[in-house]
This record gives C-alpha cells, structure tokens and sequence, in this order.
C-alpha cells in the first residue's frame, strides 16, 4: 500500500467503482444543484482586493448586496497563519475568536459567523468562504479591547493586537471619505473623473496613420467561428458586421467607455461607414500594447473552441464586457 492511500481515500475509491452510471449521475446532479444553489458574486475580482495599511483583502458584493472578505484575506490581515494546529482557514478564525482570553469581548454575532463562514460562488464557478465586510472590525475591535487588560493575551497575540489598530485606523481614514463623497454627492464626480482618466491613457484626439493591428489570423479565426467563409485575400473588403463582431469582443472590453468614446471621435459619414479606424486613435504607450495584447488573447482563445457559442461563453468568463452584468458561467 502507497503512503498517500489512506483508508479512507481507498474507501471512496471502492465505493465509486460499486456506483452504477445512473447513481454516479444522481450524485454529479445533486452536487451540481447544490453548487448553483449558492449566492454568487456579482462584483469583486482578485486583483482588485480591499487595500487598508499593508494588507490587501480580496472581497465581493454578492447578488444579495452582502459585502464579503474572503475567509483567507480575512486571516491574514490579521496576522495570523494557515498553518500549525487548525489546518483550515475557518477552523482558525473560529477558534481564535472562541480562545478562552477572547471570548469574553467577543459579542455572539462574532462567534456564531466564525463559525459558519459564508460560502459563495465566484464567476468562474468555483466556490469561495467568507464572513460579512463588518465582522472584521467587529473582531479588531475586541481584540483591542481585551488588549486593554494587563496581561491578558500572550505575546505571541502582540502582533494582532498591531494588525488590529493598523485596520481599524485604515477604517477610520477610508469610512470618512466615503462619508463625505456621499453626503457632498462627490460620489458621482468620482466615478466620472476615474473614466476620465482611464479614457486619457488610452485614447488621443491625434490620429495616426494608418497600420495594420488586426491580423489576417484574428479574421480567419473570426470567420470559421462564425462559419462564414473567410475573404479569399487580405485586399477584399469585409462585411459591415464584421464591425460589430469587433466591437464587441474588442474594444467593448478594453476598459470602460473606450467604444462609446471612439464612436464620438469617429462618427459614421453620411453614406454609413467612418472615415478611419478606431484603433488609429490608441495612444501609442497604453492603448495600442493593450489591443495588441487583447488580440493575441482572442486569437489563443478562438484556437481552442468550435463554434461562436462555446468562444462566446469562455471570453464573457475571461474578459467581459465593461459597464454589463456579468454572465454566469454555463456548462459548455
């Protein structure tokens, strides 16, 4: 016998093998059903974490308007490890908050979600725990507190007592603005300026000449795609839809607002087509690196699929559109 067999892997094993395919799929099924039955999340990603001091928490709204930290961000701003005696991440932060020192200052809201930590369903489809945005601060909070007490918690705890003020401060700094832009409706001047911003990088009122940037591979993977036939040479004029294809899987997905702004600096001339290409007003530094990159991605992507339908599913999942509800991920 194998080290890694452990009786209860052989167990399983044993068990899956006296499955028949019709209990197999009964239980795929169930699992499936369980999976979707989940709160999903409908804004966050992993690079956009929560940053407060040194630590950056990865977090998400969830369909329900739940803010949520993920279970292992959660831990590590803290200042705690994985690893030792609790080998789960949830296990950790409940016995952390259940510890004898502890529990007294903290209230049972802390402890019963420490306990059952949220799961929910990431746009991949994948599952991921967490706990409410506010339970962070309710624990730094009384960890602060019992900190208050002479010689209550142990010196191996000083450096969360110290990840705790770090966070609360943060709060502090980041809860006042958010206050202020609200109660001054600066909120929504924000969010203009940051598109402006992301609009300057990338688009330039100046024109360059014309170049290339789509190339002949781009189109003939668009065209077996859409099984059309591909031009017989690079020379022949493509379809008017071909525009809208590239719209919507390329500069739709750039970054927000770029294809609304490009239709403002190239409009249609009287006779329905423009007078030059969008990508002609790319900056050189930012958006043209960008296109090109993009591009390459939508080539690798449409490599590996069959039809529209399938390369459609994958591209929402791996670079959706900017400003749309994000698309579930379906079995393809």
């Amino acid at each position: 016998m194998l080290a890694e067999d452990s009786f209860q892997s052989l167990g399983g094993k044993a068990r899956a093998e006296s499955l028949s395919a019709k209990e197999k799929t009964d239980i795929a099924r169930k699992a499936a059903k369980a999976r979707w039955s989940l709160p999903k999340a409908i804004c966050g990603a992993p690079d956009r974490p929560l940053r407060i001091g040194n630590c950056e928490i990865p977090c998400y709204v969830l369909e329900d308007e739940t803010r949520v930290l993920v279970q292992s961000g959660m831990i590590k701003a803290l200042g705690m490890s994985h690893g030792g005696t609790y080998s789960k991440g949830g296990d950790r932060l409940a016995k952390f908050t259940h510890q004898g020192r502890l529990k007294p200052f903290m209230d049972s809201e802390i402890l019963e979600r420490t306990d059952d930590p949220l799961k929910f369903q990431l746009y991949n489809g994948s599952v991921a725990y967490g706990y409410d945005a506010t339970l962070l601060a309710k624990i730094c909070f009384a960890v602060l507190d019992a900190a208050k007490e002479p010689n209550l918690l142990q010196k191996q705890q000083t450096h969360i007592v110290k990840q705790a003020e770090i966070l609360v401060r943060g709060f502090a700094i980041v809860g006042i603005t958010a206050l202020v832009d609200e109660a001054t409706g600066y909120q929504e001047v924000r969010d203009r300026h940051a598109l402006r911003k992301i609009l300057e990088r990338y688009i330039t009122d100046e024109w360059a000449k014309w170049t290339r940037r789509f190339p002949t591979e781009f189109y003939r993977q668009l065209f077996r795609l859409k099984n059309v036939p591909f031009p017989p040479n690079e020379g022949t004029r493509k379809p008017s839809y071909v525009g809208h294809w590239t719209n919507d899987i390329v500069y739709s997905r750039l970054a927000p607002g770029i294809l609304k702004k490009l239709k403002e600096l190239v409009p249609r001339n009287p006779s329905g087509s423009r007078s030059r290409k969008f990508h002609q007003h790319l900056t050189e530094d930012i958006g043209v690196p960008e296109l090109q990159q993009h591009i390459s991605n939508l080539i690798f992507l449409m490599k590996g699929c069959k039809g529209w339908d399938e390369f459609k599913e994958r591209l929402e999942l791996a670079s959706p559109k900017f400003g749309d509800t994000m698309r579930l991920p379906m079995p393809i």
